[in-house]
């Protein structure tokens, strides 16, 4: 059994989902050699609940670790690019958190970037970087590995089993993830996040439509890109009240809180993506498929494998029902085996594998690109109010 010793830079929300469904995987002896925050304190919390065997305030203590052979990157958005360079530079593996890279505003811009900077500019630098990543992954003897689950939910892989059996043509798809916004404290901050609802959320049903659309093409024998991109996005939840704001999270200064995203690919077909933060009932994600010979829907979240009724929480503190419910009373869908529905397992799996044996995996630096590319298109559109040629 390979030994794969890891490092974790970063110790907020996604390095918890790291670690443990990194810690799930089977056929490889999983090493959690160390871990990183600029909040030393945070990074021992997650080294003793993980079982690291050191935690460091600064990365690069990581990236000099000759025993390290794979690096996640679970930090904020802003800081993904430079380190994926450093970390492919250093000789390791690197798994770098969604999205890749966006645009922050110049150094010393600390404000208002998404009020303030045109998104021309946004979508041309972030094109100029994405080519500048390219030319290091591609050079680099080392993979990078994009984390976007949605496609390792088992629904969606096996959507895409059938349509490369059937090679089916997809006509159109629907996307969606939504929710009541962000525990992240940074959310609302373009300079922090590179956007808001869209990016941030909306990249998964984007990542997982654009990787169904690659495996139809394949198993036709095609080549589809994205032709164009429309979108509308809107900052509505400053118009409430204090009152009226109570059971909603997400608090944008200069960002979105809800995108509606029209992809058109070169073979003419669409694709519809929607993402919000302004949607009570927790945590929803899917795909629907619609394909000349088949319809495929893709529930994600919440599943219907188990319902419960409860009349009170008494007992339930310590049990987790549902992500971003308010209430554990009443009807309820509880998630069950998440790790697995929503596609982390199938991830890591996926991701320990390719570093034993140096395949690629289904979640590359092409579809990182391309979700970037859509994003910021849809940014331009939006400003523009009109269709984005890609």
């Amino acid at each position: 059994m390979k030994k794969i010793s890891i490092g974790i830079i970063g110790s907020g929300f996604a390095s918890h989902l790291h670690c443990k469904y990194v810690a799930q995987v089977a056929g490889c002896s999983i090493d959690m050699r160390a871990i990183a925050d600029i909040d030393i304190e945070k990074a021992r919390k997650v080294a003793d609940t993980y079982g690291f065997r050191s935690y460091y305030d600064d990365y690069r203590r990581i990236l000099d670790d000759k025993e390290i052979d794979v690096v996640h990157i679970c930090t904020p958005p802003f800081l993904h690019s430079s380190m994926v360079s450093e970390i492919l530079r250093a000789g390791k593996h690197v798994i770098c958190e969604k999205p890749l890279t966006g645009y922050f505003g110049k150094e010393g811009a600390v404000s208002s970037v998404g009020d303030t900077v045109p998104k021309s500019v946004m979508f041309r630098e972030v094109r100029k970087e994405l080519a500048e990543i390219e030319e290091t992954v591609k050079s680099s003897n080392n993979l990078f590995m994009y984390a976007e689950n949605y496609i390792y939910s088992p629904n969606v892989l096996k959507a895409a089993e059938i349509i490369r059996a059937k090679k089916s043509k997809i006509l159109f798809m629907k996307g969606e993830e939504s929710l009541k916004g962000s525990t992240s404290p940074v959310a609302g901050l373009w300079n922090k996040t590179g956007g808001g609802s869209l990016i941030r959320v909306g990249c998964h049903p984007i990542g997982g439509i654009l990787w169904l659309k690659r495996e139809q093409a394949q198993a036709r024998g095609e080549k589809i890109g994205v032709k164009s991109v429309i979108c509308d996005t809107a900052r509505m939840t400053p118009s409430l009240s204090d009152y009226e704001h109570r059971h909603i999270d997400v608090r944008p200064e200069d960002v979105e809180d809800f995108a509606s995203l029209i992809i058109t690919f070169t073979d003419g077909t669409k694709a519809l993506i929607i993402a919000g933060d302004v949607m009570l009932g927790g945590t929803k994600n899917y795909i629907e498929v619609y394909s000349n010979d088949a319809v495929l829907d893709c529930k994600i979240t919440p599943s219907n494998n188990l319902a419960s009724y409860m009349l009170d929480e008494d007992g339930l503190e310590d049990v987790y029902i549902s992500e971003l419910l308010p209430s554990k009373v009443g009807w309820q869908n509880p998630f069950v085996a998440e790790g697995i529905l929503r596609g982390y397992v199938g991830q890591f799996q996926d991701f320990m594998e390719c570093v034993s044996t140096g395949r690629k995996p289904l979640s590359d630096f092409d579809l990182a690109k391309q979700v970037t590319e859509v994003i910021y298109g849809a940014y331009l559109s939006d400003e523009e109010g009109k269709s984005v040629q890609l």
